[in-house]
């Protein structure tokens, strides 16, 4: 995949050397006069600052090798282009492009396709989420990030969700004594069995063949129960240009079905 491919199958990560920040900026000085074992003598010593990285990323059911490999990345780009003129400490620079460039990889690599401006108002949403934790000293709520980052909530709340891993139907969450609990015996209404599902899915796969702008008003007038003028005050347009994308948005989903 790449010439500086890092591999750390049947590697003991207990032995991989670590730099000493002094140990960091000589070697950088030297790689930037050229010196191209410098370079590689950096990748090794930061391996450990990739691994404590991917950590961050455990429980998403991606592969570790894989997100290594992503981090490793990343600390090469740190490493080409940290300024060792500037006061700062190389780890506190190479972190953020490590854990950048890992998130694009669980972008891009996203079973559910959505748009890109959706996935960027989704990530900044989630920095403006830190950034309030930070400062409030608690989780913020959805009000509170959107004032933050000057968006409606209503668009918010969408790209939030179009980031969040999809769960099987069947995906067991308790097991006892043979007896298994799926998600979907937790979220069945009970009152039309596996055919209203069906339809229920259905619905939404049609959804999501939307563009932005159309789910947005779908959503607040069907899942909201808002207006026709509500939903326009809202958005910033007229109730008149409403009107015609909810229109053309409900024969797109009809095809669709």
């Amino acid at each position: 995949m790449y010439s500086n491919k890092v591999e750390i199958c049947n590697t003991n990560t207990a032995e991989l050397p670590v730099l000493k920040e002094k140990e960091k900026m000589e070697l950088l000085r030297e790689m930037q006069q050229g010196n191209k074992a410098a370079r590689e003598q950096l990748i090794k010593g930061n391996l450990r600052l990739v691994l404590s990285v991917i950590q961050r990323f455990s429980g998403r059911g991606e592969n570790p090798d894989d997100l290594f490999q992503v981090g490793c990345i990343g600390l090469m780009k740190a490493i080409d282009h940290f300024d060792i003129t500037q006061p700062v400490r190389f780890s506190t620079y190479a972190v953020p492009m490590i854990i950048g460039e890992i998130r694009r990889y669980l972008r891009d690599n996203s079973p559910v396709r959505v748009s890109r401006s959706l996935k960027d108002l989704a990530y900044r949403a989630m920095q403006a989420r830190e950034k309030l934790t930070d400062k409030l000293g608690r989780e913020p709520d959805i009000i509170e990030i959107s004032q933050e980052m000057g968006q409606p909530k209503e668009e918010v709340v969408l790209a939030l969700e179009s980031i969040v891993d999809p769960v099987s139907l069947y995906e067991p969450v308790f097991s006892e004594g043979g007896d298994t609990i799926y998600v979907m015996d937790q979220v069945a209404d009970g009152s039309g069995g596996d055919e209203n599902w069906i339809q229920e899915m259905s619905i939404r796969e049609a959804l999501d063949n939307l563009n932005e702008r159309e789910r947005q008003i779908i959503y607040l007038r069907f899942f909201k129960g808002k207006t026709q003028m509500e939903v326009s005050g809202e958005i910033g347009i007229s109730q008149a240009q409403v009107s015609r994308v909810e229109k053309g948005a409900l024969s797109k989903v009809k095809r669709n079905l």
